[in-house]
């Protein structure tokens, strides 16, 4: 594919900083304006960032989505209520303890979201390595099927869900995962009786 840009270095006001501005033509999706606050990148260089810019953004998508990756609300019950938009905690003014509660509270946060991105990481893996084995497992019908494409995690993560139950019930009772997750099937909600059964 062919592109045509040109570029230009300008004083931009809101920022009050010089910005490399670097106009695109692209055959299909016609004129992109790109920026960048980099003035070492060459053009070429910002045009190929904002391409793994947007491959990131729907990566994001997928971890919010698919693993819940960010559906983490931080909160406790012994923090300071807050009125919305009334700014900070400031935390030099409470406890040590208040401030090693809120600590852990954060340390929580970044936890849940490190594990939602390993898990959404191993969706990916499963995907490219057994493609056909997440379709066959799939089990419901999908209109973007199309061979020789990967599966999307969210595909991986349904067929996951639909094989779950058939993994409990013939894996080694000696597996630790399996343990694991017998241990704390909680049968007085549906997914457990239906893990159970």
């Amino acid at each position: 594919m062919t592109l045509r840009f040109r570029t230009a270095d300008l004083l931009w006001r809101p920022a009050g900083i010089l910005v490399r501005f670097v106009a695109v033509l692209h055959p299909l999706r016609g004129v992109i304006l790109l920026m960048s606050t980099d003035l070492t990148l060459s053009p070429l260089d910002i045009i190929r960032v904002y391409g793994l810019r947007f491959k990131i953004e729907v990566s994001f998508k997928q971890a919010i989505r698919v693993i819940g990756a960010y559906a983490y609300h931080f909160w406790m019950a012994a923090m300071t209520p807050l009125r919305r938009v009334s700014g900070n905690q400031y935390m030099h003014h409470k406890s040590e303890d208040y401030r090693n509660a809120i600590r852990r509270k954060i340390a929580a946060y970044h936890r849940h979201i490190q594990l939602g991105l390993i898990a959404e990481g191993l969706l990916q893996i499963l995907s490219a390595t057994t493609p056909q084995l997440i379709w066959r497992s799939f089990g419901s019908w999908i209109r973007t099927i199309r061979p020789g494409l990967a599966p999307s995690e969210q595909v991986v993560a349904i067929a996951l869900r639909h094989t779950l139950p058939e993994f409990l019930a013939t894996a080694a009772k000696t597996s630790i995962l399996v343990k694991f997750i017998r241990d704390r099937l909680d049968l007085n909600r549906v997914e457990g009786t239906s893990l159970a059964a």
